[in-house]
C-alpha cells in the first residue's frame, strides 16, 4: 500500500531535504508552497495524513487545517511551526490538528509521528504496530530506544525501553512486581526490587511532561500505568 503524504511549506530548501527524506522512506510526498493550492488538491488527493507549515502564503496553516477538517474528519493533521507558543499549539488542536513539531525538527522525530498518526488512524499496518506506541502527549519508538514529547526527546537505555514497553502493554492493569522482575530481570529478589524501584522513579520523570499519565504504585504489589 502507497501511503500519500500532502506536505505544505513555502521554505524551498527545507521543503526539498524533508520531501526528499520522506520519499526514501517509501511515502509519496505531495509538496504545495501555498495553503490554497493544496486544499485545491486535497480533494482528490487521497492523502494518508497532512504537514502543514503555520506560516503560509494566500492560507494559513490554521486555516487550511480548518477547511480539511470541513472535508475530511479523520485525517491526521500534523503541524510545522517555527513559534512554540503555548497558544499557538492549543489554538492548532482546538481547530483538529493532531500535533505540532517545533522547527527546526529531526528527520527521525517527523517519521517516528508519522508512523504513530497512521498507525492511531488505522492506514498503517505493518509490524511496527508491536514496537511504535503512542501515550497521552508522548510518542515512545520501542525499536530505538526513543521517547518524543513535543518539548523534548528522550533516548532510553535497553532496560527503561523493555519496562515502558511493558506497562504501556498492560496500560489500566496492576502489573506485579514478580512479573515485572521475572520478565525483565529473569528473577526476584531484593536487590532486583531495589533496581525496579529506580527504574519506575526515572519513567515517572520521563513521563512528567504529560499530566494525565500517571505511574501508580500500588503498594506491596505492583504498578500500573494509566492516562486520565
Amino acid at each position: 500500500m502507497e501511503y500519500k503524504i500532502l506536505y505544505v511549506e513555502d521554505d524551498e530548501t527545507l521543503a526539498f531535504i524533508t520531501a526528499d527524506h520522506l520519499q526514501l522512506k517509501g511515502y509519496k510526498v505531495d509538496h504545495f508552497t501555498n495553503g490554497q493550492s493544496a486544499l485545491d488538491h486535497f480533494q482528490s488527493g487521497n492523502y494518508s495524513i497532512c504537514i502543514l507549515d503555520v506560516m503560509l502564503p494566500e492560507m494559513d496553516g490554521f486555516t487550511l487545517a480548518r477547511e480539511i477538517r470541513r472535508k475530511d474528519q479523520d485525517i491526521p493533521i500534523l503541524f510545522l511551526t517555527a513559534r512554540a507558543l503555548k497558544e499557538d499549539r492549543i489554538e492548532g488542536l482546538k481547530i483538529g490538528g493532531d500535533d505540532y513539531i517545533t522547527k527546526p525538527f529531526s528527520i527521525e522525530e517527523l517519521l517516528l509521528k508519522i508512523k504513530v498518526f497512521l498507525k492511531r488512524s488505522k492506514v498503517f499496518v505493518t509490524s511496527l504496530d508491536d514496537t511504535i506506541f503512542s501515550i497521552g502527549a508522548y510518542s515512545f519508538d520501542y525499536e530505538n530506544l526513543s521517547l518524543f514529547h513535543p518539548n523534548q526527546t528522550k533516548t532510553l537505555t535497553q532496560r527503561e525501553s523493555d519496562l515502558l514497553k511493558l506497562l504501556i502493554e498492560n496500560k489500566g492493569k496492576v502489573l506485579k512486581r514478580t512479573k515485572i522482575l521475572e520478565e525483565l530481570w529473569g528473577e526476584n529478589d531484593y536487590f532486583m526490587g531495589r533496581s525496579l524501584d529506580v527504574f519506575i522513579s526515572r519513567l515517572r520523570k520521563y513521563l512528567s511532561l504529560d499530566p494525565s499519565i500517571q505511574l501508580v504504585n500500588i503498594h506491596g504489589v505492583g504498578f500500573k500505568l494509566t492516562l486520565q
